[in-house]
């Protein structure tokens, strides 16, 4: 297999690809979404907003920009009430485990913000395990003239100029385009991992979230889970030869 430079998770020459979501697949509690309820406009706006963007109304964009707007609580205090009250998924740590024992890179692929990301997963899974990440999302910057610690002082910096902030597709598909490549699994739950549903082998799609309407409305072949440990006894399985990615796109059952 060829190793191009731009494809980090290749360097290993891996059987298997793990791109994921961050924001209420790896964790409980979606950061932006806990941000926006509690410290900005509100759940009815955002949720409004979700659906606004799954019925093709409203950009992703559009809509998560409206979201951080109605946050004017300092970047620091954001963090540490974050920090307060996110929780990892209970099975993660030993998946993220099991990936690492058995040569599968995890990527993340986030619509939110990276020191965020970061310090959420320094803090749940731990420093030195979070080095072997990539971590792929938007960033946050000062608004003019101000600091992120100030009152009303930070903004979001998306990733790329697309309607979605950040395409999570453009991170896929060069994997996607080689001749011979790893498998790619994809897993997510909502709004933001639209643009990530159709690209990789297997999509794995959170029971009771948006991503599984959108599947279904759109026919994208996806298995649902419940939390991690679903994950990781079907990745084993194909990746072991046992089941194809096929066989394992149930999708609700």
């Amino acid at each position: 297999m060829s190793l191009p430079g731009p494809l980090p998770a290749l360097r290993s020459q891996p059987k298997a690809i793990f791109f994921t979501d961050f924001d209420g697949t790896i964790t409980l509690q979606d950061s932006n979404d806990f941000m926006t309820d509690n410290l900005g406009f509100g759940v009815e706006m955002r949720r409004k907003g979700n659906k606004d963007t799954l019925d093709g109304r409203r950009t992703f964009r559009e809509t998560f920009q409206e979201m951080m707007d109605s946050v004017k609580t300092p970047f620091d205090v954001c963090v540490e009430k974050l920090l307060e009250n996110v929780q990892l998924d209970p099975a993660f740590k030993e998946f993220q485990l099991w990936c690492k024992a058995n040569n599968i890179p995890i990527v993340v692929l986030s619509g939110g913000m990276q020191p965020i990301i970061r310090a959420l997963l320094s803090h749940l899974v731990g420093e030195a395990e979070v080095l072997d990440m990539q971590i792929v999302s938007n960033d946050v910057r000062p608004r003019p003239g101000k600091s992120i610690n100030d009152e009303d002082g930070w903004d979001i910096k998306f990733h790329d100029d697309s309607e979605h902030g950040h395409d999570k597709s453009l991170e896929i598909r060069p994997y996607a385009a080689l001749a011979e490549r790893p498998i790619m699994f994809y897993a997510g739950d909502g709004v933001s991992d639209l643009s990530a549903a159709k690209e990789t082998d297997l999509l794995f799609a959170k029971a009771g979230r948006d991503l599984v309407v959108y599947c279904e409305k759109e026919k994208i072949p996806f298995t649902v889970f419940h939390d991690f440990s679903d994950i990781q006894k079907v990745v084993a399985d194909v990746v072991d030869g046992k089941i194809s990615v096929q066989e394992a796109a149930t999708g609700r059952n």
